[in-house]
C-alpha cells in the first residue's frame, strides 16, 4: 500500500474543535476517516511550529489520499501537505530505469 506522510497546520476553528475534543478524540476521527478510504494511520504525532499535526498513513492508493485530503481541506478547519513515501527498494527500481531526457541547453 501506497504510504504519505502528512503535515497538517489547524486554522483558529480547528484548534478551537481540539481543544474541545481533545486529541484522543481527533486521533478516533482521523482513523475513522482513513480506514474508511481503506487505509490505515500507521503513526501520529502532535507538534509545534509550522505544523500542528504528522501523519504516516497507507492508503490503498493515491486516489484514496486526494480524497481525504480534498474532504479535509474543504473543512476549513486545517490546512494540510501530503508527501508520497517510497522504500529503498523503490528508489533502487527507480534509479535503475533509464529516462529519455536531454537537459535545457544541451
Amino acid at each position: 500500500m501506497p504510504k504519505f506522510l502528512i503535515q497538517a497546520s489547524y486554522t483558529a476553528d480547528g484548534a478551537r474543535g481540539l481543544l474541545r475534543e481533545g486529541a484522543s478524540g481527533r486521533r478516533s476521527a482521523v482513523e475513522q476517516t482513513v480506514a474508511g478510504l481503506g487505509g490505515r494511520v500507521e503513526a501520529m504525532y502532535y507538534a509545534f511550529g509550522a505544523d500542528d499535526l504528522v501523519v504516516i498513513v497507507d492508503f490503498p492508493d493515491s486516489v484514496s489520499m486526494a480524497a481525504a485530503a480534498l474532504t479535509v481541506k474543504a473543512s476549513g478547519a486545517v490546512q494540510t501537505r501530503a508527501t508520497p513515501l517510497l522504500t529503498d527498494d523503490e528508489i533502487d527500481e527507480a534509479a535503475h530505469r533509464q529516462v529519455p531526457f536531454r537537459a535545457p541547453g544541451a
